[in-house]
């Protein structure tokens, strides 16, 4: 270990989040007992209703009163549309790109330090896209960041982790539950299981019905979700049996587990295109490590076809709860709203059936559906707008220039806060 290094281990994350925040761009200050009015042209409230012309009263970080636009308005957003804070129920917080121009592996000499401020920074990038709340399937590198941004030392979306995941190699069911457990104890919010290779590697089950039994079980008697990462029908099948909160892409699920998914209240997370386009568009980010190699981009290419075809499939399924995740990983945060326009232009789900799935669908996902992904009296003021009509104008998903969490403005509209720009510059 050289100076440097010692110098930065002596120094600790804690002090480090801290030094940073006086730097980080927080536009407004915490909430507090004073009236702030947000007024838009038009409102898609995350249940399938819009307004018109109407006022979102905010008070101590939550709304108070939808009204009919009257009087003076603090913030003006003329003929914007306004929305819920978007949802991602599905990112790789920790993934990034290093100065190498490569995946960040763990062997790469980059320190801790560096990590983290890799993992703020794509925290940071997604509340400046809009989403203000996402779930991270990741490791432990998210909690420092997590715990920071609840603390309010730095700015970034709600964030929920896994901090880490169990496979088949957990072993037995007792071994199983006592994995379950060690994440619970380091404080996770939700137990990632991948119970299928990737689709990559063919997406065959790897997971034995046993284990998922005890893995769900487990986290539901500890008060804990559970997400799957499942492509094969079987292991979607198996997931739903075990009592799992959600399933994961099934790029390769039938009709039967889409309609065992449905009836049984399972929430279901495809993907559209952003994530394969990501690994597809960078490919010497990631060549070389693991599966990335020419066979496992051949198979990437194949599944966006698979993705399409499983469109057909889970529309057709009524009753069933479609969430929004786009599986982020390095290179793709920010971005993660591309998969909203993809929704719309390659699916032809309508704008605000998407918006629905990406706010109130996706915060009762997550257990949260008292509290976020509605723009109504009592929830949180978590609010975004978007430069355009989404409904005539699919690219306005990616056009965010408004952000709001729990009443605190963290992106102004250019005529406010300058021009235009994707953050960081």
């Amino acid at each position: 270990m050289n100076r440097r290094q010692l110098c930065w281990r002596r120094v600790g994350m804690g002090s480090v989040l801290a030094l940073l925040a006086s730097a980080l761009p927080v536009l407004a200050q915490a909430p507090d007992a004073s009236v702030l009015v947000v007024r838009a042209a038009a409102i898609i409230d995350g249940t399938g209703a819009v307004r018109t012309n109407t006022d979102v009263v905010v008070r101590g970080g939550r709304i108070i009163e939808l009204r009919t636009a009257r009087g003076r308005a603090d913030i003006d957003l003329g003929t914007r549309v306004l929305a819920p804070g978007l949802i991602d129920t599905h990112v790789h917080m920790g993934w990034y790109i290093n100065e190498k121009k490569r995946l960040h592996r763990a062997d790469d000499g980059d320190s801790e330090p560096t990590a983290t401020l890799n993992v703020m920074g794509n925290a940071q990038r997604m509340l400046q896209a809009g989403f203000t709340t996402v779930q991270s399937v990741g490791g432990m590198e998210d909690k420092a960041v997590r715990d920071a941004i609840n603390r309010g030392v730095i700015a970034g979306p709600r964030v929920l982790t896994s901090l880490g995941s169990l496979n088949e190699n957990a072993g037995s069911p007792d071994s199983v539950r006592a994995t379950v457990r060690r994440f619970h104890d380091r404080g996770a919010d939700v137990i990632k299981i991948f119970a299928s290779k990737s689709i990559r590697d063919g997406g065959v089950q790897t997971m034995t019905q046993e284990q998922l039994d005890a893995a769900c079980g487990e986290a539901k008697r500890l008060g804990l979700r559970s997400i799957v990462h499942a492509h094969a029908a079987s292991a979607a099948k198996a997931a739903v049996r075990a009592g799992c909160t959600q399933v994961d892409h099934g790029v390769l699920v039938d009709e039967e587990a889409l309609q065992m998914m449905a009836k049984a209240g399972t929430f279901f997370e495809p993907q559209c295109e952003l994530v394969s386009r990501n690994y597809l568009d960078h490919k010497e980010w990631f060549r070389g490590i693991g599966n990335y190699n020419d066979e496992g981009f051949e198979a990437t290419e194949r599944s966006l076809a698979l993705r399409r075809d499983l469109v057909k499939k889970y529309l057709a399924v009524p009753g069933l709860k479609v969430v929004y995740g786009t599986d982020a990983v390095a290179g793709a945060h920010g971005d993660n709203a591309r998969d909203m326009s993809c929704r719309v232009t390659q699916n032809r789900e309508k704008a605000v059936n998407v918006i629905t799935s990406a706010t109130s669908m996706s915060a009762a996902s997550l257990g949260l559906g008292s509290t976020i992904g509605k723009i109504a009296v009592g929830y949180e003021a978590d609010l975004v707008a978007f430069d355009g009509d989404p409904r005539t104008d699919t690219s306005a998903f990616e056009r965010v220039s408004f952000v709001m969490k729990h009443g605190v403005v963290y992106r102004y509209p250019p005529a406010i806060a300058g021009p235009s720009r994707r953050y960081p510059q």
